[in-house]
């Protein structure tokens, strides 16, 4: 059952492909914002996961991140996503990112629930 308050981590240790040279995001070696979101991304996804029916998913539909601060190749980034609103299939996440230092952004990120097997078989339509 899903429920206002559950919270998940997710930790990983920057990689040279996670940095913002790497990934077309800027042109310096450290830590990404697409990097920071997808593992905020993920752990949103990982909070609600075990609360929903075997054929549900969710996708992820808007972030509105800060990125305030970098972080070096090699370091421990964690991210920690709430659950702070349900509104029908409509999830709102409290997120943020810390590495060994600081805390290094937050914010909000959304998600939807859907259907998983309806919702890859309509993507896999427009390829057709």
């Amino acid at each position: 059952m899903l429920t206002i308050g559950m919270i998940k981590e997710k930790s990983a240790i920057v990689s040279e492909e996670q940095t913002a040279i790497r990934m077309h995001s800027g042109g310096l070696h450290v830590l990404a914002t697409p990097a920071i979101i997808a593992l905020m991304e993920e752990a949103a996804l990982e909070c609600v996961s075990i609360a929903l029916e075997p054929e549900q998913t969710t996708v992820g539909t808007l972030v509105n991140i800060h990125h305030i601060a970098p972080t070096p190749v090699g370091s421990k980034v964690t991210a920690v996503a709430k659950l702070i609103e349900i509104d029908r299939k409509r999830l709102v996440f409290e997120v943020e990112a810390f590495d060994e230092q600081e805390k290094i952004g937050y914010g909000t990120h959304e998600r939807f629930i859907v259907n998983g097997a309806s919702f890859q078989e309509k993507c896999n339509q427009k390829a057709q």
